[in-house]
C-alpha cells in the first residue's frame, strides 16, 4: 500500500501504549490492514470465542457463569432466592451489566418456556418467548433456583473432568466446560451473532437426542432419520417434515424447518382458536401482520382477532365472517402471515476453540469424543483417590502387627514434631503413613478398630483395578457412556411438543390469485387519476358518473375482479396493483385517488392507465420529441410482488400517451402545429429494455412536438390515405377540418 510522504522529523510522533497522542495534532502513518489486525481481529476473536458461539456443552460462557455460579451458592437444592442475588453474585464471573446477566437467566427460566428443558426453577413474572410485548419482573421481584436437570451437568464437575480456569480478575476458578451427561448442545436452543459469522441451533427432544447419540455409538452408519425425526421446539406449533431438506440439514448444518400454528375451531361461537405457534415468531407480529392485511384489503373473512392470552397458556381468537370456510382461512393466513414461519438452521460450535458448521451425525460424534475424555478424567480422578485411601490403609495396617510398639514409640518420643519421624523409622512407612496414623484418636488405638479399617485394603484393590481396566477398554467406557444416557433419558424425557406432519399439502404463493373474489366490474378512470370499479349491478341502477369539478372521463373498461393494472406516472416509474386492492365503489362517488393509494412520491401525477391481461403483446409510448418505443408487455411482469418499477420508461423525453395493443395495427400521430400522420405499428422493432428511447415516426418542425396518438378506428379521420406513410420518420400532412373532430384522445387505452 503506498504510503504518504515522510513528514520531517521533529515533526513525527508515537502514539503511546494507552492510545493517547503524545502531542496535540501529531499523526502515525499505520496501514489498513495493520490496524485491523491489530485493533479489530482481537476483538472480533473474543465476540466469536468468548461471548456468542456455543461450544460443544451447548452453553455460551454466560450461561456457564450464570449456571455455576447458582451451583456454588448451593441452589441445586432448598429454597429459591431472590434473581437480584444470584445476578449480583454472577457479576464476580461475568464482567457485564446486571441487565445482560438477568435476561440469561430469564432465558433459561422455566417460566419464560424458551427452552424444552429448562435449568432455572423460577418463581415470578419471567415473561414468555411467544410474546414481544409481555415484559419480565425486576431481578428483585423473582426467585430462582437450580431445576432438577442440572444434577445433569454438574454431577461430576468436582472430580478433574473438566478444566478450571481463573475468571476475569483472577480472584477465583470458574470451569471451561461443564461435562453435561446428555449431547445439551442439540437439546438447548441456541442463537448468537458473533462478528462475520453466527448461530443458530434448534432444540431436539431429549430422548430422541440420547436414542439417537447410543444409536451412532453402537453403529456410526446409522440412519439418524430413524431415531431423531425432526427437531422439537417448547412453543409445540407443527413441523411440516421434507426428507430431503431435513436430511441436508443433519448432514451439513445448514438449512430450514417449517413451521406451522395450531388452531381448532369452535363452531358453536364460529370462532378460530389459535393455541401454538411457530418458535420464530410472537403473538403480537402475528396480530399486527393480520391487521396490516384486513387493512389493505387482502383479507376480508375476518370480523375480529383478539389476544385472549391468560394463565392457561397462548390464545389467539380469530371472529369468522358468516359463510366463511375455516380450513381455506388458514391456508390463506398461513401464506400470508407469520402463522407459517420457518426456523433457520446453522449449527455453528465452537471446537476446541475454533468455530465449526457440522451436521448432527458430525455433532454427536464430537460430543461423544469430548464425553469420553470427561469419562476418562472422572475415572483417573477415582483411582487417585482410591489410590491414596489405600496407601493410609497400608500404613495402618503395619500398625496391626505391633499397636504396642507404636504406643511405645509415641510415649518415648520427647518432642511433638519427632512422633512422625520416630513412626517413620520405627515401622518403615512415610511421612503421609506416619501422619494418618499419629492423627488416630486414642479411643481408636484398638485391635477391632484397626482390623476394620485395613479389611477394606482387599476391596480397594479390586476397585482400582477395576477402573483401570475400565480406563484402557474402549468397550467398557462406551457402555459407560450410553448407560449415563439412558438413565438421563429415562429420567427427564417427555413426549415430543412439536407434531410432525408427513403429508402435508405446501402452499404456494401462485395459489393467492384464486383467494380472491373474480366477478365482472366496470373500470372508470378520470384524466386526474381518479379510480372507480363499478359492479354490473351497481351500475344498472346508477346514474351519472359524478367527477370532481374541471375533471372528466379518461377511460372506462369491462373487465374483472382479479385484472391486474398498470399506471405510468411522469417520473418515469410504473405501479402495479389488481383491481381487488380497491374497494367497490358507485357512480356517485369520486372514486380512488390513483396517487395516494398507490403511494407515489410528492408531486408525481399518472399519465396512463393500462390493462395489461396476461402479459402478451406490446405497450406502443410516444413521446413528445417525435420518437415511439415499441416494448415487450411481459417486460413489466413480475414474478415478485413488487408494486413500483422504476425506469418504466425512457426519460429523454415527455410521455404523452401509452398504448397496450396485442397485434399491429395503425395509428394516428397528431402534432402541435396541425399535422397528423398515420402509421402502422409493424413498421417499429420491439425493443427488450422498457427505458429505451424508441425511434422517430414524425418529423417535427421548430417548437413543434408530437401532441397525442390514438388508434386510427376512434381518430375520426374520414381519409386516412392522405396521411399514411410507408416510411418513418414522416412529415406528415395539414389535419383537414373533417378529419379534426375533437376526440377523447388524452387518456386512452
Amino acid at each position: 500500500m503506498a504510503r504518504k510522504k515522510k513528514e520531517p522529523e521533529q515533526n513525527k510522533k508515537k502514539i503511546n501504549t494507552d492510545g493517547i497522542m503524545g502531542l496535540v495534532g501529531s499523526t502515525t502513518e499505520q496501514a489498513i490492514s495493520e490496524t485491523l489486525e491489530i485493533n479489530y481481529m482481537p476483538y472480533a476473536m473474543s465476540v466469536i470465542v468468548s461471548r456468542a458461539i456455543p461450544e460443544i456443552d451447548g452453553f455460551k460462557p454466560s450461561h456457564r457463569k450464570l449456571l455455576y455460579t447458582m451451583y456454588k451458592m448451593g441452589l441445586m437444592n432448598g429454597a429459591k432466592t431472590k434473581s437480584a442475588n444470584i445476578v449480583g453474585q454472577t457479576m464476580r464471573l461475568n464482567p457485564h451489566g446486571d441487565a445482560a446477566i438477568y435476561e440469561t437467566m430469564v432465558r433459561l427460566a422455566k417460566g419464560n418456556e424458551t427452552l424444552l428443558h429448562p435449568f432455572v426453577d423460577s418463581k415470578g413474572n419471567f415473561g414468555k418467548v411467544y410474546s414481544r410485548d409481555m415484559a419480565y419482573a425486576a431481578a428483585r421481584y423473582t426467585e430462582a433456583k437450580l431445576d432438577g436437570i442440572c444434577g445433569e451437568l454438574f454431577r461430576d464437575i468436582d472430580s478433574d473432568t473438566v478444566d478450571m480456569v481463573d475468571n476475569y480478575d483472577a480472584t477465583m476458578k470458574e470451569p471451561s466446560l461443564l461435562p453435561t451427561t446428555f449431547p445439551n448442545v442439540l437439546v438447548t436452543a441456541n442463537q448468537g451473532i458473533a462478528v462475520g459469522m453466527a448461530s443458530n441451533i434448534c432444540s431436539f427432544n431429549l430422548a430422541e437426542v440420547c436414542n439417537t447419540a447410543i444409536a451412532l455409538m453402537n453403529d456410526p452408519d446409522a440412519d439418524i432419520l430413524e431415531t431423531l425425526p425432526g427437531p422439537d421446539f417448547s412453543t409445540g406449533a407443527e413441523l411440516l417434515f421434507d426428507e430431503a431438506a431435513t436430511r441436508e440439514i443433519y448432514s451439513t448444518g445448514r438449512g430450514s424447518f417449517k413451521l406451522r400454528a395450531k388452531w381448532r375451531y369452535e363452531k358453536k361461537d364460529n370462532v378460530i382458536e389459535i393455541y401454538e405457534i411457530p418458535y420464530t415468531t410472537t403473538s403480537e407480529a402475528v396480530m399486527d401482520k393480520v391487521a396490516e392485511l384486513i387493512k389493505a384489503g387482502k383479507i376480508k373473512e375476518i370480523n375480529d382477532m383478539r389476544d385472549e392470552t391468560d394463565l392457561n397458556g397462548l390464545k389467539l381468537a380469530i371472529d369468522v365472517k358468516r359463510g366463511v370456510e375455516p380450513e381455506k382461512l388458514m391456508q390463506k393466513l398461513f401464506r400470508l402471515t407469520p402463522l407459517q414461519d420457518s426456523f433457520p438452521c446453522n449449527f455453528n460450535i465452537l471446537i476446541a476453540g475454533m468455530p465449526r458448521v457440522m451436521g448432527v451425525g458430525e455433532i454427536l460424534e464430537e460430543w461423544t469424543a469430548w464425553r469420553t475424555d470427561c469419562v476418562k478424567r472422572r475415572i483417573f480422578f477415582q483411582i487417585q483417590k482410591k489410590e491414596e485411601r489405600l496407601h493410609l490403609l497400608k500404613g495402618l495396617e503395619r500398625i496391626l502387627l505391633d499397636i504396642d510398639k507404636a504406643i511405645k514409640i509415641i510415649r518415648e518420643t520427647e518432642l511433638e514434631n519427632e512422633v512422625v519421624p520416630n513412626l517413620m523409622i520405627g515401622f518403615g512407612i512415610d511421612e503421609v503413613q506416619a501422619n494418618y496414623v499419629a492423627e488416630i484418636k486414642l479411643r481408636n488405638i484398638n485391635k477391632e478398630y484397626i482390623l476394620k479399617q485395613t479389611r477394606n485394603v482387599a476391596d480397594l484393590e479390586k476397585e482400582i483395578a477395576d477402573l483401570k481396566d475400565t480406563l484402557g477398554s474402549s468397550r467398557r467406557l462406551k457402555n459407560l457412556i450410553v448407560s449415563e444416557l439412558k438413565a438421563v433419558s429415562d429420567k427427564y424425557g417427555q413426549p415430543r411438543k412439536t407434531e410432525i406432519i408427513y403429508d402435508s399439502q405446501q402452499i404456494e404463493p401462485e395459489d393467492e390469485a384464486e383467494d380472491i373474489p373474480d366477478y365482472p366490474v366496470t373500470l372508470f378512470v378520470s384524466k386526474e387519476g381518479y379510480l372507480k370499479k363499478i359492479t354490473p349491478q351497481s351500475l344498472r341502477m346508477s346514474g351519472e358518473q359524478k367527477f370532481k369539478e374541471g375533471d372528466s372521463l379518461a377511460f372506462s373498461r369491462e373487465t374483472n375482479n382479479r385484472a391486474e393494472i398498470l399506471v405510468f406516472t411522469d417520473q418515469y416509474q410504473c405501479y402495479k396493483s389488481r383491481l381487488s386492492d380497491f374497494d367497490d365503489g358507485k357512480a356517485s362517488q369520486l372514486g380512488d385517488y390513483l396517487p395516494q393509494k398507490l403511494g407515489m412520491d410528492a408531486g408525481e401525477n399518472v399519465i396512463q392507465v393500462i390493462l395489461p391481461g396476461d402479459y402478451k403483446g406490446f405497450i406502443l409510448f410516444f413521446f413528445e420529441n417525435g420518437k415511439a418505443a415499441k416494448v415487450p408487455l411481459s417486460a413489466y411482469e413480475t414474478k415478485t410482488n413488487r408494486r413500483r418499477l422504476t425506469g418504466a420508461y425512457s426519460d429523454k423525453s415527455p410521455l404523452k400517451t401509452a398504448v397496450a395493443l396485442e397485434t399491429d395495427c395503425q395509428m394516428a400521430v397528431y402534432t402541435t402545429d396541425g399535422r397528423a400522420a398515420v402509421i402502422s405499428t409493424a413498421q417499429l422493432l420491439p425493443k427488450t429494455t422498457r427505458n429505451t428511447i424508441g425511434v422517430s415516426v414524425i418529423s417535427l418542425k421548430k417548437k413543434a412536438a408530437l401532441s397525442s396518438a390514438v388508434l386510427l378506428e376512434e381518430s375520426g379521420i374520414v381519409n386516412p390515405s392522405r396521411y399514411r406513410t410507408r416510411n418513418i420518420p414522416t412529415a406528415g400532412a395539414i389535419l383537414k377540418e373533417e378529419d379534426s373532430t375533437e376526440k377523447q384522445i388524452g387518456f386512452e387505452i
